[in-house]
């Protein structure tokens, strides 16, 4: 069967200037001629040339969707529909106060609100939609409250650039302090005695360096300075113990980190270190009944448990609690008073594992033979149950309560889908493809009842593969618009995540990250294999990382894909690790390779990185989006590709790139506003598949 492209706009193309530049690194020249759209001024963004670039591509963008407004009003309703239109959260108990947060009728923000235990009058906290009135962009990264329940820390991004403003407020009498912090990572952690809070400081190139502790009602240029990390390759973050009773300083790598301890009763005490990082390991720390408790690498890389008493907290004296293991990844943990419970990878599903001090363990179990579960919102230190998540791919995102005495679960709330959802009208299957070297890769699918596996069905596919982050089994309320015009939706679960364990992270990164690639290549050709979909009819996306992702399928298999749909991409792979004077390329360099350094690094780099291997060949349809703001994936690298990608590509099917210029990594800000940059992605995704309803 033949499949119609979706062809070029009748709208002139943008056209990028090419600019000469090279540099030479190992004997190798690196040209590279769209090399100006990085403006010499970043982050901040001032070029005439520049700016006016990205105009000519989101002008493209929008009057080439434009005739095709309706099918995107329409999907947009759809996402919408989907919301709750007063959506509330399920409450939380934490020293003394029940919290909850909620969405106002049809609001873009929660306002959050708590109320005294022994009490139903309640009181606002914070109006997101108040804070975020007459601004393109607004992110509340922390709502903190100080042990004495008096007063709330709270930390905002208003453009995008993730460096977050801290603001404080009285709520005795609901008064804002003057005190003002800027230029911080957004993390906010009291001292027990409330006197005041740490915080971390970003660097003008957005590294988190630098701790501080700011005491209430004294200028933030005062501030006590705790810890300053001077390794540009190290990024810095804090943490309170479970118990309260410690403030933990982690600085470290994506391979290595160390973590300083300090009381929180005694913030202006000398940090004690726990593990130094020239023991290249990774390890974090909880607190609990006068010891410590620290998942760590040492001795197998799926992490031990280990513990320590709190007076000897050097690594010489860690007794192993429970073993590494083979077949149990621990992925994190929470130390209560009486138990630990830890978020426990088994055959690449997330489950939770609870550990008493004394006494048995057990996993706590759910229906599903293929789910999601995991730790949810657990402040206090001795809880009656413990708050966990659970999805699988027809379940929506669930809260559960876990009673320890009984060990039962009690549903707390379901994702509400106001427009309609029935779980028994899809189906979902865990499949196994089969990778050129021979390892067995999982593919999470569903479908809608009467789907026939005889490759009539359109399929979209999804991956992201990086940084050990897992891409779990999880229900997407934005798939059933896929899932009832006919499309299955697969997430494949390649090397670069962790869905397998540790090993399937390394087995992704370095010399071996093609294949994480070839992974997602060899998913796609075992569903055609299968019959699940033909060759050629399957949509793809993956945001930032996985737009790399995206990236090299595009360049590695272009006949694959019926299109491509690349997230703000990390697809300037070389350059972007050629470039030390970014803040995310020292911290990198354990992930990707110094191609700086290592003339293996650049070679292996070279091969893969999908900017640099554009050829002249017939490509898929892309859509590309970016954020101006973005530090993460610079606004430079997806409006590289695109640029490229229109100089070179030889067939006449449709690239549109749409560029945040108030927002960053993470798109559109409010519950709805970024409905509409799914619903621009899903119109772009079905015209290609030839559906305009």
């Amino acid at each position: 069967m033949a499949f119609t492209r979706l062809t070029a706009s009748i709208h002139p193309k943008p056209h990028g200037t090419e600019k000469p530049h090279q540099q030479t690194h190992h004997g190798y020249v690196l040209s590279d001629e769209f090399a100006w759209l990085k403006d010499p001024n970043y982050p901040k963004v001032t070029s005439p040339d520049i700016l006016s670039y990205l105009e000519q591509e989101n002008r493209y963008f929008r009057d080439t969707l434009a005739p095709f407004s309706g099918l995107t009003d329409t999907l947009f309703n759809e996402f919408k529909g989907r919301e709750a239109i007063v959506e509330t959260s399920v409450p939380w108990v934490d020293n003394g106060f029940e919290y909850h947060w909620y969405y106002p009728e049809n609001a873009e923000y929660k306002i959050w609100v708590r109320k005294p235990l022994n009490s139903t009058k309640e009181t606002i906290l914070l109006d997101e939609n108040n804070e975020a009135q007459s601004i393109e962009f607004y992110t509340l990264n922390q709502l903190s409250i100080s042990p004495d329940n008096r007063f709330m820390a709270w930390s905002v991004d208003d453009t995008g650039s993730e460096r977050f403003t801290i603001y404080i407020k009285d709520l005795s009498d609901h008064t804002r302090l003057p005190q003002v912090i800027t230029q911080t990572s957004g993390d906010i952690e009291w001292s027990q005695d409330s006197s005041g809070f740490f915080y971390t400081l970003v660097s003008e190139e957005w590294r988190p360096y630098q701790v501080q502790f700011h005491t209430l009602h004294t200028d933030a240029k005062n501030d006590h300075i705790i810890y300053t990390e001077q390794d540009q390759s190290f990024f810095v973050g804090i943490d309170t113990s479970q118990s309260s009773e410690f403030i933990f300083i982690s600085s470290g790598s994506h391979t290595v980190n160390e973590v300083f301890i300090v009381p929180s009763a005694s913030p202006l005490q000398p940090l004690t270190l726990m593990a130094s990082r020239n023991l290249e390991m990774q390890y974090d720390v909880d607190h609990a009944n006068t010891h410590f408790y620290i998942r760590v690498n040492d001795q197998h890389e799926n992490f031990r448990l280990a513990l320590t008493p709190q007076n000897t907290p050097e690594y010489a004296a860690w007794q192993t609690f429970i073993n590494g293991s083979d077949e149990h990844y621990i992925t994190g943990f929470i130390s209560f008073s009486t138990y630990l419970a830890l978020e426990v990878r088994v055959n690449g599903l997330a489950q939770v594992l609870i550990k008493p001090y004394q006494g048995n363990e057990h996993f706590i179990e759910f229906e599903h033979s293929s789910f999601s579960a995991h730790l949810g919102n657990n402040p206090e230190f001795a809880p009656e149950h413990i708050r966990l998540s659970y999805d699988s791919m027809v379940t929506p995102h669930s809260i559960y309560d876990y009673d320890l005495a009984t060990h039962t679960l009690i549903l707390r709330k379901t994702q509400q889908i106001p427009s309609g959802y029935n779980p028994n009208d899809y189906e979902t299957e865990r499949l196994w493809a089969k990778a050129k070297d021979g390892t067995r890769i999982p593919i999470s699918i569903v479908y809608k009842k009467g789907f026939k596996q005889d490759g009539s069905h359109p399929m979209h596919l999804y991956g992201y593969g990086a940084y050990a982050m897992a891409m779990e089994p999880e229900f997407s309320k934005s798939a059933l618009s896929l899932l009832d015009r006919g499309f299955s939706y697969a997430i494949a679960h390649i090397r670069g995540g962790d869905e397998m364990g540790y090993a399937w992270y390394t087995q992704g990164k370095l010399k071996h990250r093609q294949n994480t690639f070839s992974d997602f290549i060899d998913c796609a050709e075992f569903l055609i294999a299968k019959n699940y979909v033909q060759r050629g009819n399957i949509s793809i996306s993956g945001r930032s990382a996985g737009g790399e992702l995206m990236g090299a399928a595009t360049i590695q298999a272009p006949d694959l894909w019926r299109s491509v749909t690349l997230g703000v991409p990390f697809v300037d792979v070389l350059s972007t690790m050629l470039d030390e004077s970014l803040p995310l390329t020292p911290i990198e360099w354990p992930e990707w390779g110094n191609p700086l350094t290592s003339k293996t690094d650049y070679e292996t780099i070279a091969a893969y990185s999908p900017y640099d291997n554009i050829t002249q060949t017939e490509y898929p349809p892309m859509m590309v989006t970016g954020g101006l703001n973005d530090p993460r994936v610079t606004y430079w690298e997806p409006a590289k590709w695109t640029a490229k990608m229109r100089k070179y590509k030889t067939d006449n099917n449709l690239l549109v790139m749409r560029m945040h210029m108030g927002a960053g990594h993470f798109s559109s800000s409010g519950r709805f506003a970024s409905l509409k940059d799914d619903a621009e992605e899903f119109t772009f995704m079905l015209l290609a598949h030839g559906i305009s309803s």
